[in-house]
């Protein structure tokens, strides 16, 4: 209280003073002289700032509308200065700061690289924050080696512009260790960055439009965030120095856990490899990613791909619902020493994947590549193929195959060991030509049938119980345009965590303990049995209703004898007989009499058929 009543007093003793004064001739000029030492503009010349691994080379500074001197300017930048940088910039105040040239210089390993901005203008500094960073533009270059192998090239930036800079967090992130728990210090309230291009010394060129950011914080760790950084880029969890992997590893998990993005966008993105036999262009129209949210997540739109005679595009990809917690986990405990790393570390570092979506998948591939599967005969210098006019299977005229797909949906539930607990892929208007099956067994011969293109929808949803050591398979199900759709619902017990055990051999022992519970199978006639028929009717010489009553007849009589003639194989049976018949719809379900289900033993012990049918409560109908 005092000190405030001290300070008003002095304030009301300065006014009086003035007042009187002003009243004398003399006043004016020592008015001026005040003002102007009050408010100046100062000029620097060649200053240098070293803040962690990053070196700041400025050849003329210029400081407008500060209260500074030039001595209080030239003590704040001074590379020897005793004081942390984080506390010099914290004085710096002026109404703006101009650097018609700025080099910034990093040094990791074997790369350095240099940047040099033009026209650098800094407005609004106060307490070593910038209201408003721009620049006119940049020039980089990147020499040096990585794993040996040289790695130079030079790009551009266009214009630069950052609001809310605080070079002050930056400075103490840089350079000031914490503990890694401290309150995140936002770095810049927004950017943008207009036009990049950069060309490497082996031909490949990488360019973007524009680039812009919110809201980017970070809070201080143990080895600051150069040595964090420095750190993450030299994890190697192959080295034989476990010290040295524990605490990079250890600096890796900081890393991340220091850092915050509100969001990114990137538009006009393209990577582009001109040079060798073998170009490649990949095109990205926008990449975008939010913290939170309704546009949370990563997401990616307007690819498109092209090399190796290949063509493809994407209209929308995105990733939402991911977490790094499995993968800082894994780091975390890798950071102790006594912790050797394991080729199971490496799945466990998986992070939670959330969901992927895609939409508008085009993709051409050569036609070659969709004979691949095709078996020559000794000495054949072509593909023992019938000419195009008569083999249904012939690859487009166009010599390319083309595959198509509507929308996919790919679900991936919390990890165990790296491994999904549960999963759902959904495919909706997949499509291509009957040639691109060729070679799968139950669908080479649907060209045969008439099929020349191919129209399906696959789901495929999966969970594990971990208390009940149970795997569902909740629906599994393909269906096709003028085909029909296959059902497939089970349950699968004795699925332990050693199922997922990185080491293949002790999962693959696990599987081998797990029994069937349930199997539920749907068939749904939707054109492909008449196709079916008729085509095998063609092949036998036969009328199609001739050869429709053979295969009722087989399933009557021929599949209850197969299958021991038990109650459950004549049931199966005569379903089977009432569609094919008049196909429709045809449902079995299965459930094991034990409640521990139907292991391997029981069905490699088993002498017939009948005998495991006698460990099941089969159902069969047809509709």
């Amino acid at each position: 209280m005092n000190g405030r009543l001290g300070f008003r007093r002095a304030v009301l003793v300065s006014a009086c003073s003035l007042a009187v004064l002003s009243a004398l001739p003399a006043a004016a000029p020592v008015r001026a002289q005040e003002a102007a030492s009050a408010v100046q503009d100062v000029a620097l010349q060649d200053v240098v700032l070293t803040i962690g691994g990053t070196r700041f080379t400025a050849p003329r500074m210029t400081a407008s509308g500060t209260r500074l001197s030039k001595d209080d300017l030239i003590a704040i930048f001074r590379a020897d200065g005793k004081e942390p940088w984080a506390t010099r910039l914290a004085r710096l105040d002026a109404g703006s700061l101009a650097i018609p040239e700025l080099r910034v210089e990093q040094t990791t390993g074997g790369m350095r690289q240099a940047v040099v901005y033009r026209d650098v203008v800094a407005r609004g500094v106060h307490g070593g924050r910038i209201a408003e960073l721009t620049s006119a533009g940049a020039a980089v270059t990147v020499a040096g080696t990585v794993e040996g192998k040289a790695a130079n090239g030079d790009g551009s930036y266009g214009k630069i512009r950052a609001e809310d800079v605080d070079l002050a967090a930056m400075a103490r992130l840089s350079s000031e260790p914490g503990d890694g728990k401290g309150p995140f210090q936002r770095l810049y309230a927004a950017f943008s960055l207009e036009t990049m291009a950069f060309t490497d010394e082996h031909g490949t060129r990488v360019s973007l439009a524009r680039l812009s950011g919110r809201d980017f914080s970070g809070r201080q760790v143990p080895a600051t965030w150069t040595g964090a950084l420095d750190a993450f880029k030299a994890l190697d969890f192959d080295g034989e120095d476990a010290a040295a992997r524990a605490k990079a590893a250890g600096n890796a998990a900081d890393l991340i856990e220091a850092v915050s993005i509100g969001s990114l966008e990137a538009t006009g993105l393209r990577v582009q490899d001109t040079q060798g036999d073998k170009p490649v262009d990949l095109a990205i129209g926008r990449f975008a990613y939010a913290a939170t949210g309704t546009d949370a997540g990563l997401s990616l739109d307007d690819i498109s791909f092209s090399g190796t005679g290949t063509r493809s595009t994407i209209a929308k990809l995105s990733l939402s619902g991911t977490s790094l917690a499995p993968t800082i986990a894994t780091l975390r405990r890798l950071a102790k020493p006594t912790e050797a790393s394991t080729e199971a570390d490496m799945r466990r570092l998986t992070p939670v994947i959330g969901t992927v979506t895609l939409s508008g998948l085009s993709l051409d591939v050569p036609a070659d590549g969709a004979r691949a599967g095709r078996e020559r005969p000794a000495g054949a210098t072509k593909p023992a193929l019938p000419t195009p006019s008569t083999d249904p299977l012939a690859t487009p005229a166009s010599g390319t195959l083309h595959v198509g797909l509507r929308d996919a949906t790919m679900t991936f539930g919390p990890p165990k060991d790296g491994v999904p607990t549960a999963s759902r892929l959904s495919l909706s208007g997949l499509t291509m030509p009957s040639s691109a099956v060729a070679g799968l067994p139950g669908l080479g011969s649907l060209g045969l049938y008439g099929y020349r293109d191919l129209d399906l929808n696959v789901v495929a949803d999966s969970a594990w119980n971990e208390g009940a050591k149970e795997l569902a398979l909740r629906e599994v199900s393909v269906s096709g345009k003028d085909m029909g759709t296959l059902h497939i619902n089970a349950t699968l017990g004795g699925i332990g965590p050693e199922i997922f055990d990185p080491d293949a051999a002790s999962s693959g022992l696990a599987m081998l303990s797990a029994t069937a519970k349930t199997v539920d199978l749907k068939l749904e006639n939707g054109g492909l049995y008449e196709r079916f028929i008729e085509a095998q009717s063609k092949s036998l010489s036969l009328k199609p209703d001739e050869l429709r009553k053979e295969y009722v007849t087989a399933c009557l009589i021929g599949i209850p004898v197969i299958l021991g003639n038990s109650p459950a194989a004549k049931t199966i049976g005569a379903a089977m007989g009432k569609f094919a018949a008049k196909p429709g719809t045809l449902s079995i379900s299965a459930r094991a009499k034990s409640d521990g289900g139907l292991g391997v033993a029981d069905f490699s012990t088993a002498g017939s058929p009948g005998a495991v049918l006698d460990k099941l409560e089969v159902n069969a109908k047809a509709e």
